[in-house]
């Protein structure tokens, strides 16, 4: 099995890989993760947009690998982009376990939730420590870049970021959490998204 991510920006491009592969491990599997297709925001929200991208996941991969679209959901409402983009997801390529996760905010917020732990591995300030509410943080590579001690860049410090924050810590995004659960379902071959 090969999970095929569609994702929206440059920098989750390289991390995505990371991040499934250490939940992967964390379930003790070995999971083999295509490179992900990127597909800019605009087009992804979109109906035609998202087929699109779906389709060549399918194609581009073996019957059965599954399809993970994992996006920002910038000012939108996870809770009503998210089951509209699963929902279209499903009907273009029903043949495939699918699943769609909608970061509230941004990618990052996910770090943002874990920065105690990038602070200890060097990454952040010494000082860091997590907002109250990540998800709320509006502009998280802003204040990502606020404590680096260099200019943030997406495509160099995402993978690297993933490849280090702490996981449980992050759970405390509930749309992090809710990627741990997909990724899991999508490693067990069950069916319909997790609750």
């Amino acid at each position: 099995m090969r999970i095929v991510p569609i994702v929206e920006g440059h920098g989750e491009v390289e991390a995505v890989p990371v991040l499934l592969r250490r939940i992967a491990a964390l379930a003790g599997v070995t999971a083999a993760v295509r490179l992900p297709i990127r597909v800019p925001r605009s087009q992804l929200v979109r109906e035609d947009g998202l087929r699109r991208a779906v389709e060549l996941a399918a194609r581009s991969s073996a019957p059965g690998d599954p399809i993970l679209v994992v996006l920002d959901a910038d000012a939108d409402c996870p809770a009503i982009l998210g089951p509209r983009l699963l929902a279209c997801a499903i009907a273009a390529r029903a043949d495939r376990p699918v699943a769609v996760v909608v970061a509230r905010t941004e990618f990052e917020s996910w770090y943002l939730a874990a920065a105690a732990s990038l602070a200890a591995a060097g990454k952040l300030d010494d000082s860091t420590i997590a907002p109250a509410d990540p998800e709320a943080v509006r502009g998280a590579k802003g204040w990502l870049a606020a404590r680096m001690a260099r200019r943030y860049s997406e495509t160099l410090d995402q993978p690297s970021f993933a490849a280090l924050f702490d996981l449980d810590a992050a759970r405390g995004c509930p749309s992090f959490d809710k990627l741990l659960r997909e990724v899991g379902r999508l490693l067990r071959g069950a069916p319909g998204p997790a609750p």
